[in-house]
């Protein structure tokens, strides 16, 4: 595992699943943690070294498909690093300073690697205020598959 920091000029796609999506909007849950997790899963599209931001979400398109079967309906949400951290420090009312390290999944045996993986740490299960803090900075998003 390297956990690098991503920079906070790079981007990260969350994959956010249809019970998370109300009237084509990736609704605040889509962003908090379940009670066993410790981080959020992310993938950092710049590492990709892609030549824009199309190929580099048919490049997480291909990771996830090969890894499991993905909604005809999910979506993949788009968030610059340094806007997401920002929001959260100056407006949550605990100035919580997320900080997202590239872990990736190297393939072994039968699980499949990962090399975008990503995790945003500091979260809470239950979080409801800041995950409406990052749902506020998501740039773009895309169908999650083609």
């Amino acid at each position: 595992m390297s956990e690098d920091r991503v920079p906070d000029k790079d981007h990260i796609a969350r994959l956010c699943l249809p019970s998370k999506i109300e009237n084509e909007n990736i609704q605040a849950s889509a962003f908090m943690l379940r009670k066993d997790e410790i981080f959020l899963s992310v993938n950092w599209l710049e590492i990709l070294n892609c030549t824009d931001r199309e190929d580099e979400i048919s490049e997480i398109r291909n990771v996830y498909s090969a890894k499991f079967t993905v909604s005809k309906n999910a979506k993949l949400a788009v968030l610059n690093v340094g806007e997401l951290c920002k929001k959260v420090v100056e407006k949550s009312p605990d100035h919580r300073m997320l900080e997202v390290f590239h872990t990736p999944i190297i393939s072994s045996g039968s699980e499949l690697g990962d090399p975008s993986h990503s995790e945003i740490y500091h979260l809470m299960p239950d979080h409801e205020t800041i995950a409406e803090l990052i749902v506020q900075t998501i740039q773009q998003t895309y169908p999650a598959r083609a």
